[in-house]
């Protein structure tokens, strides 16, 4: 740690990625204890402000560390204003540092989940008939597909008006349009907008079902 806040030494954040960030997307105390130096560098450091986001949306999974968790609260307030800010800026790094916001505002599961909208691929269960339904929002389209045997079938996705989004979605709705990035704005539209199952005809909230199934139980 004492070598990257006296240089820039992109080996030395490699080694410290992996110091920090082990096997199997795991944390440990020294991850936490990291995470208020790795703050102090986030307004003019990218490592920092990635690795930071890393930490934290790795934050739900079982390190045995919560009381370390819980004395980073005041350094982790100020991570979400330093990349409030930077996402103001509208910086090359704006997804790395959009779900480290999301770590921050503890939405773990679009923290970890949460891709550019090009080819984005999420799995849900219909909720009315139970089987897997595979969502694509991207460059290829924005539809609900199913496989019949042999036969794909798909359905259009509905986006959700900005006036319909509530909570989460409208907080991220905001910010992305706020900063002028329309692909991850139109994507958020899709991912909390309406689905309709493929196979059984019934319609659903695609990030209900996605939260539903991935959100983790907080301690």
């Amino acid at each position: 740690m004492e070598l990257v806040e006296r240089q820039d030494d992109a080996e030395a954040w490699k080694e410290l990625g992996r110091r920090l960030v082990l096997e199997h997307d795991l944390v440990s105390p020294a991850s936490f204890a990291a995470l208020p130096r790795l703050v102090r560098l986030a307004p003019r450091r990218a490592e920092a402000r990635g690795l930071g986001g890393k930490i934290l949306a790795r934050a739900a999974g079982p390190h045995g560390c919560d009381d370390l968790l819980a004395d980073c609260a005041g350094a982790i307030a100020e991570f979400g204003e330093v990349l409030d800010q930077h996402l103001r800026s509208r910086p090359a790094d704006y997804l790395v540092c959009f779900r480290a916001l999301l770590a921050v505002e503890e939405e773990y599961h679009w923290a970890n989940a949460l891709e550019g909208f090009t080819d984005d691929i999420n799995h849900v269960g219909c909720p009315h008939c139970g089987v897997g339904v595979t969502i694509v929002i991207g460059d290829f389209g924005y539809y609900s597909q199913v496989w019949n045997g042999g036969e794909e079938i798909r359905r259009d996705l509905r986006p959700a008006a900005a006036e319909e989004l509530t909570g989460t979605g409208r907080w991220m709705h905001r910010i992305t349009v706020r900063d002028g990035q329309d692909v991850l704005a139109n994507g958020i539209a899709y991912l909390f907008g309406r689905a309709e199952c493929p196979g059984c005809a019934s319609v659903f909230t695609v990030a209900d079902e996605y939260t539903s199934a991935n959100r983790p139980v907080m301690r």
